[in-house]
Formats: C-alpha cells, structure tokens, sequence
C-alpha cells in the first residue's frame, strides 16, 4: 500500500529484522497500516519531546518507568507526539509488558508491540531507513512518468486538457485548472471516473463549499501554484487543484501534480505569447490603418483576415490609452483578453489591438442599425474599463488608469483619420476630469495646446493670464483657481458654481472680485473668459 512518505507499521514488522524479533502486537492491530516516516531506538526518559511523529520507536524500557503512573504517563507522551508505533523488546527489563503500559497504549489509540527475542536496533533502523528511502525513489519514479507523459503530450500539439487529462486518470480524480482569485479556467475529470462525476459539477459544488468556508480549501485536496516567472503578483499564473472525489490523494498526487504545474506554467507563457503577438498584429494593422499606410479600399479584405468583417455598417474608432505606470511588461496579453472577452458582451463585430510602446488598446467597431453611437460609446467604455480591471491595472485608491476616446463613425477612411484623432486626443486628455469616455471632437482645443506645450509663447501665454493667481495660491489661502475653473466651467452662472463649491453668494462675489482685482481683468468681458479659460486648460501640458 502506498504511503505518505514512508512505510507502514504492518510493513516495518514483516520486515526480516523486526520479524526476526517475532513480534507480536498488543493493541490497536486495527492501525497497523499508520505510516512510519522514521526509526528512533532509545531508552532516555525525556525521549518523547525528541520526537516529531511519525516514527517507530524501538527500545527495552529502561525509560518507561517502574511506576504505574510513570509507564502510563511516558505513553500517553508519546500517543501525544504522534508516534506511529511503539515496539518493546523483553529482556532484562520487562518479561512481559505490564498491564499499566498496555492499558495506556490501547486507551491512547497506540500501537504497542512486543519482540519476544532480541534483535540489533541498528539492523533493523537500516532496513526500515533503505525501504523508506526505496518508497520516495518509487514515488518520484511514478511522478516522472506523469511529466514525462505530460511532456509528450505537448510537444505532439496538446495543451491543458490534455495536462489535466493524465493528471486526472492518474489521480482517479477530478482536477482543476483556476486563477489565482479562484475563477476557473479548465475542469478535467478521470476516464475511468464514476458515470456522471461531470467535473463542472464538482467545481459547482466546491466553489459552494469554499465561499461557505472563506476560500479555505476542501479537506484532503492537493493545492499547486502555476509559477507565472514574474515578481509580486504576476509569479502565480494559476493553481491546480486536485480533490478527493473518488478516492484518497497521496504524496505522489501531489508530487506528480507539481511537475504537471511546471509544464502548466510553459503551456500558458507560450499561449500568453502567441495571444500577446496576435494582439500587437492587430495593433499594428490599426495603427497603419490611422498613419495612411493602409489604403480605405484595401483595409477590408485585411481586416477580414484578422477576423473583422463589419459588412457595409459604419465603423466606430475607439482609444483605450493606459497611464505608463499602470501596463507593466507582461500584462498587454492579459489586458488584449479581458478587453475582448469583456466587448463580446457587447454584441457587435470589433477588433481590438494594442500598442504597448504608446500605451494604448486601439479598436473599431461596427456600429449597427439601430444602434447609437452614444449607446455603444457607453457600452464599450464600460467593458474595457472593466476589462483593464480584470487585467490588474486598477488598484484602489488610484486615479482611473486609463482614457477612453471615440472619435466619429465612417467608412474605412474616416475609421483610419478617427483612430488617428483619437489617439491624438487621448493622450491630450489626460489630466481631465474624470469620465466614463471622451468624445474627440470636443476635444480639439486640448490637442491644439498639447502639441504647443514645449513653445515657450504657450508658457508665456499662461504666465500672463493666470500667473498672479497661481502665485496666490501658492502663499495663500483659501486657493482661488478653483474657483475661477467652477465659474468658467458654469459659463460665468454664479449660482451653479457657488453650488458646486458649496459657497454661499456673497462669498464667491467676494473671491471673483479678488480674482479680478488679482489679474487686473473683467470676469465679465467675453475676450478675457476666453484667454482665462485657455490658460486653465493649457496649464496641464506647461507644469
């Protein structure tokens, strides 16, 4: 019988050195099949705090005590540690065990056994030691032919079904194939399993049972980490997990299940690749599509071969532009995913690329009869907003990482000119206020003032207008541009900006009249609302 990390007693004592010893065993013979992982002989009377369980302790009683009381407490010490059997030899010391000794064994659930002729300790620690060790050499023999097998099945063209099939076959159990947060990804059960074990059933039941225990997992599953090769979060890809559906899961499961974990881990990295480069490929189409390097009348048939064929709607081009910091290397594949994934919900054909080097997941979408472009802006804003939160690329607390653009619905060409406008715009709009997307066209001014930001007549410019102000604010309090911002933004409607800043009348009368009397000009007059409002806007891009 197959143990975890040992032999078992029954085993030990067929053994010739113990069997030389004729044994024979007083109590708890129904628990001979208990697993000894080690061989202790000795006779101290402090030798159970030596002992870690698990082991056979051989020895003649000289430390078992004369007293009653002594024997039964020095083996209630050793039940306590967890031995896995204890083995006196009679001699000089004991004729035959005393009752007290038996007692104690049988009430603590120990089994004691008694050689009725002497035997050398040091042989019998050898033998037992040399077939431990010739069980963990089995055992890693038997869990390298299930990698070997696991290797061979993806170098003929399999991938993780057929990882988890032999894995499942040779555990006689279901495994699984899950995210590091516990979603699944595959389900595998054994061919020779139970009519209607169905693996998905099982997860069912299992995904049940973790929630009701707080993610702990089932008693007696084999849980192993997929290395995903990457520090922090991204070094655990996925996990297996192995359960005990049809039958107990030993040592070698999981030994087997850790060099299947290994393979796992390659499978996934190269499927990650070759997502990642059919998803830059895409990305590149897109952005020769806006750069004019593909012709209108020749991108159909191109895109057709990518997977996009929108027929005769119009196309929508939108930009999804990451902050730098918030795409580290390794996730666009992931990201490329989520976003797809999260768009199919969406329910019109798309194609969606990325552009790591520039940040941004540009996409087109066809816009479908009946359908407006606000409605689906919306819809696709929201899926790869969730998207990139799948991908790991919010964190709570943070700014929105990302900057949705749609720019205007056309033909081919126009798609090409939008996507262009639209990756122009986003990188412009960053720094605006929060919202769920932005509409290109609005934001012309924007990208007008970005691409002036390194001239020095538009630093000037914003030096002149708001300058005195922003010295203000540096020295004093309270700080007034926020102010002058609510006020242009309400178009100079004194009422809606005292209820956005939660000022009274008076108050924001007294703070615009500083702030006139600050920059020497008339809030009121129509060419200076103009050059204030422009500085706002164009102080983001001169910090």
């Amino acid at each position: 019988m197959e143990t975890e990390g040992g032999i078992t007693v029954r085993r030990a004592l067929e053994l010739p050195g113990l069997r030389g010893g004729v044994p024979e065993v007083l109590t708890c013979a129904d628990r001979l099949e208990r697993t000894v992982r080690w061989v202790h002989a000795g006779e101290a009377p402090n030798i159970p705090a030596l002992l870690k369980g698990g082991e056979l302790l051989l020895t003649t009683g000289l430390g078992l005590g004369s007293r009653p009381a002594d024997q039964r407490a020095f083996v209630r010490r050793l039940a306590d540690r967890g031995i896995a059997a204890l083995v006196v030899e009679l001699g000089p010391r004991f004729s035959r065990l005393p009752a007290a000794i038996v007692e104690a064994a049988r009430t603590a659930g120990l089994p004691l056994v008694q050689l009725h002729r002497e035997v050398p300790f040091v042989a019998v620690t050898e033998e037992i030691h040399t077939e431990i060790v010739n069980g963990h050499y089995a055992l890693l023999q038997r869990a390298e032919e299930i990698h070997r097998r696991c290797t061979q099945a993806v170098l003929g063209g399999g991938g993780v079904p057929q990882v988890l099939g032999i894995l499942a076959d040779f555990a006689a159990n279901p495994v699984f194939l899950e995210t590091p947060d516990g979603r699944l990804l595959f389900a595998s059960g054994p061919e020779a399993g139970p009519v209607g074990a169905d693996p998905l059933q099982v997860w069912e039941g299992l995904r049940g049972a973790r929630a009701a225990a707080r993610e702990a997992p089932p008693a007696g599953a084999v849980l192993v980490e997929v290395p995903g090769g990457g520090p922090g979060t991204g070094s655990v890809r996925a996990r297996l997990v192995l359960l005990a559906v049809s039958g107990p899961l030993v040592t070698v499961h999981r030994m087997a299940a850790e060099r299947a974990a290994g393979i796992l881990a390659v499978v996934l990295m190269q499927a990650r690749q070759e997502e990642e480069v059919a998803a830059r490929g895409r990305g590149d189409f897109l952005t020769d599509l806006a750069e004019g390097r593909i012709a209108p009348e020749d991108a159909p048939a191109q895109a057709g071969v990518l997977g996009f064929r929108p027929g005769g709607d119009p196309l929508l081009p939108v930009v999804m532009r990451l902050v730098p910091e918030s795409a580290p290397s390794g996730s666009w594949a992931l990201l490329a995913r989520a976003v797809a994934e999260e768009l199919a919900a969406v329910g019109a054909p798309v194609l969606v690329g990325v552009r790591p080097v520039e940040g941004r997941v540009p996409l087109l979408l066809a816009l479908r009869p009946g359908t407006t472009r606000t409605a689906l802006a919306d819809r696709v804003s929201a899926a790869l907003r969730t998207g990139a939160g799948r991908a790991g690329l919010e964190r709570a607390g943070d700014r929105s990482p990302v900057v949705v653009v749609v720019g205007a619905a056309g033909g081919w060409a126009v798609a090409g000119a939008g996507l262009r406008h639209a990756a122009d715009a986003a990188t412009a709009a960053r720094g605006l206020g929060e919202h769920p997307w932005y509409d290109a066209r609005r934001l012309d001014i924007d990208l007008l003032l970005w691409r002036l930001r390194d001239h020095p007549d538009l630093a000037s410019f914003v030096d002149r207008a708001i300058g005195p102000l922003r010295e203000h604010d540096r020295t004093s309090r309270p700080a007034l541009l926020p102010t002058l911002e609510a006020y242009l933004a309400h178009a100079g409607r004194k009422a809606e900006a005292a209820r956005e800043l939660h000022l009274n009348r008076q108050t924001l009368y007294n703070r615009l009249a500083r702030i006139g009397e600050l920059l020497g000009t008339d809030l009121d007059d129509p060419q200076s609302v103009l050059a204030l409002s422009l500085a706002l806007r164009a102080r983001r891009h001169t910090r």
